[in-house]
C-alpha cells in the first residue's frame, strides 16, 4: 500500500542558499540524525544546468547517490541505499527515487518557496515522500508502528539542526 508523508519547515535564509545546500548530496549526512551514522559512499554527479557559482555542487538529473546507514541506531548493522535524481529545477524543486534500499518504492520531492514571515525573508522547505514498505500486511504493521515514526523523528531532528547548518 502506498503511503505519503509531508513535512514543512521555514528558515530565515534566502532560497538560493537553501536550495544550494540541499541540492548538494555531500550535505546529506549532515542533515540526518547522528544516531544513523549516515555516510556518503559514492556520488556519481551529473551536473545541474549552470546557475551562477552554486551549480558546481548540485546533483542534476541522472546523478546517483550511494549512502550507508545504521538500520538500528544502537547496533553496528549497516544498510546501503542507492538513490537517483529524477527531477531538478533550480530554486524550486528536485526529486529522488530509490534504486536500491529498504523500501519497495520511494519517491522524495524536495520543494522550495520564498516566503516572508514577520517581515523576514526566508524559504519554506517542503518534503513530500511517497513510499511503500513492502511485505504486505506485515509491512503495513511495521509502517504503522515503526517506519512512519522513524521518518517523523528524522525530519523533526532535521528541523532542529537545519538552522545551524545553513550558512
Amino acid at each position: 500500500m502506498a503511503n505519503r508523508l509531508a513535512f514543512e519547515q521555514w528558515v530565515p535564509v534566502p532560497i538560493e542558499r537553501v536550495f544550494a545546500f540541499f541540492s548538494n548530496p555531500e550535505n546529506l549526512p549532515r542533515i540526518m540524525p547522528a544516531s544513523r551514522g549516515t555516510k556518503l559512499i559514492t556520488l556519481n554527479r551529473t551536473p545541474a544546468p549552470p546557475l551562477g557559482t552554486t551549480g558546481d555542487k548540485a546533483a542534476g538529473v541522472g546523478s546517483t547517490i550511494v549512502t550507508s546507514f545504521r538500520v538500528f541506531p544502537l547496533l553496528p548493522l549497516r544498510a546501503q541505499w542507492i538513490s537517483r535524481i529524477t527531477e531538478f529545477e533550480w530554486n524550486h524543486h528536485f526529486a529522488d527515487v530509490q534504486d536500491k534500499g529498504p523500501f519497495k518504492s520511494w519517491h522524495h520531492r524536495h520543494e522550495f518557496r520564498p516566503e516572508t514571515r514577520a517581515a523576514v525573508a526566508g524559504t519554506l522547505v517542503r518534503d513530500v515522500i511517497d513510499y511503500e514498505v513492502g511485505f504486505g500486511f506485515l509491512g503495513e504493521i511495521a509502517n504503522a508502528f515503526l517506519v512512519r515514526r522513524e521518518m517523523q523523528s528524522t525530519f523533526a531532528q532535521r528541523q532542529q539542526t537545519l538552522p545551524q547548518l545553513l550558512p
